[in-house]
């Protein structure tokens, strides 16, 4: 004889009478039941767990500010390290100390790149070419002596983490094919830099890991040692200089700053400095993303900086970026406008930012976000007009103008500004800052002024402004 259960239930209240259980239940559709309510009750809770999720997923990027980085991959890196060095100081000054093998690196591809240049020069008077340097044998010994620089070169990459296939031998080109931009660049991958900063970080690094877990770096770091008395004499050397600017050699910006350094930087225990960081050039590939928080008010929304890339290869990877960004930093170096592409020396590189800077101006999913314009590089454009260099020459729109510093950034400041006005889906916000990154001084005066541009725009949008 089945057993049943009679249930009683206030028959005025609609919510018992719907979730009574069905008069005479017996025990078997009783444990069915309640079986049933225990697995709707598990799925009620993993919605409102994902609820909730989503909810702290929504405030913590309502607290945070996503910044973009973009433009030609040179000057980028050098602005995230000043916004570092402002505004993480602490993780700053523990990394630092890792990017000696960097700046060892920029040093010897700077004094190779003059080796590879004195050497087809060389080559080019054996071959009976007219105009080629005159260069007797005292040059030529500086390739035997400083022909250790290629083995330091090798042994500096593969500590950054490059792989065999990444450590390319230096070519030797032809008069017809040698490019006006030097070597080719060397990178990283994001992966392995990160590696390498985990494992030489820290305070403890150059008294310890530099002589235990790194002896090529000291080994790089003596060879550099030895022959820095011959790269300075070539570096200083006036029919150098000279064949160096006639083939259109193009060495890095910072390869002065370094080579006129090299005797503090060739010592056992050189430690580098804000400024040897600032100037040292490593490019990496990938995404790069860092987290500052960029004001003491422990309320202050933290803030990502997004570098994803500058090269044109590299450029396809931007658009998954531009979602929710509440402003772009656009690197626009204005000195260049004398030099070609890297990836193609076809194309003009201010041309090139130029076409860049129109193609985000017009994105409809950038059409509210802040833009902030660094015409970069002021200190190499107005040392190239001190030197005679005619604007207009390279710039025909420049026209009759006066070939000074102020109005040749007058004039581009207005045309950047004009693309803005004339390209963007709608009206928007745009701050233009003359630049100069390496000027760290200076540039802590800009960051603050973006830091609080920026904010008062993001308390604007959370309707508390």
């Amino acid at each position: 004889m089945a057993f049943s259960v009679v249930f009683h239930h206030d028959a005025t209240d609609p919510l018992a009478v719907i979730s009574a259980p069905p008069p005479n239940e017996s025990s078997h559709d009783r444990a069915a039941r309640e079986e049933r309510e225990v697995e709707a009750q598990r799925i009620s809770d993993l919605i409102d767990d994902e609820i909730r999720a989503e909810r702290a997923v929504r405030k913590k990027e309502e607290d945070t500010v996503k910044i973009l980085l973009l433009g030609q991959s040179e000057s980028k890196s050098t602005t995230l390290k000043n916004f570092r060095m402002r505004f993480a100081r602490d993780k700053w000054i523990e990394e630092r100390a890792s990017w000696r093998a960097v700046i060892l690196l920029n040093l010897v591809r700077s004094a190779n790149t003059i080796l590879d240049a004195l050497s087809q020069e060389i080559d080019d008077e054996q071959d009976g070419l007219d105009d080629a340097f005159k260069f007797d044998d005292y040059y030529r010994r500086y390739k035997v002596r400083l022909s250790p620089l290629q083995a330091v070169e090798s042994n500096l990459k593969r500590l950054l983490g490059a792989t065999p296939e990444d450590i390319q031998p230096r070519k030797q080109n032809s008069p017809t094919t040698l490019p006006p931009c030097g070597s080719s660049e060397f990178f990283v991958r994001s992966r392995n830099w990160r590696n390498f900063l985990q494992t030489t970080g820290g305070h403890e690094f150059s008294r310890h890991t530099i002589h235990q877990d790194l002896p090529n770096l000291v080994d790089s770091t003596e060879v550099i040692a030895n022959c820095k008395d011959d790269i300075t004499a070539l570096w200083r050397d006036g029919l150098i200089q000279a064949m160096l600017w006639r083939r259109k050699t193009r060495l890095e910006d910072s390869a002065g700053f370094f080579l006129d350094a090299i005797d503090r930087l060739s010592v056992r225990d050189y430690e580098p400095t804000d400024d040897d960081v600032l100037r040292a050039r490593l490019r990496t590939l990938d995404i790069q993303e860092h987290e500052l928080k960029v004001d003491d008010d422990t309320d202050a929304p933290k803030w990502k900086i997004f570098d994803v890339g500058g090269s044109r290869t590299q450029r396809h990877a931007w658009l998954p970026y531009f979602d929710q960004v509440n402003a772009v930093i656009f690197l626009a170096p204005i000195s260049c406008f004398d030099e070609r592409l890297l990836e193609d020396p076809r194309v003009n590189r201010l041309e090139d930012s130029f076409i860049l800077w129109k193609a985000i101006c017009s994105s409809k999913l950038l059409s509210r976000t802040i833009l902030i314009l660094f015409l970069n590089k002021m200190d190499i454009l107005e040392q190239k007009i001190r030197n005679g260099i005619m604007v207009k020459r390279f710039l025909p729109s420049y026209g009759d103008r006066p070939n000074e510093t102020n109005d040749v950034v007058k004039y581009l400041r207005q045309k950047f500004k004009d693309t803005v006005r004339y390209c963007s889906p709608e009206p928007r916000i745009c701050h233009i800052y003359p630049t100069s990154v390496t000027d760290t001084k200076a540039m802590a005066v800009t960051l603050i002024s973006v830091r609080d541009g920026i904010l008062r725009d993001h308390l604007k949008r959370a309707d508390l402004f």
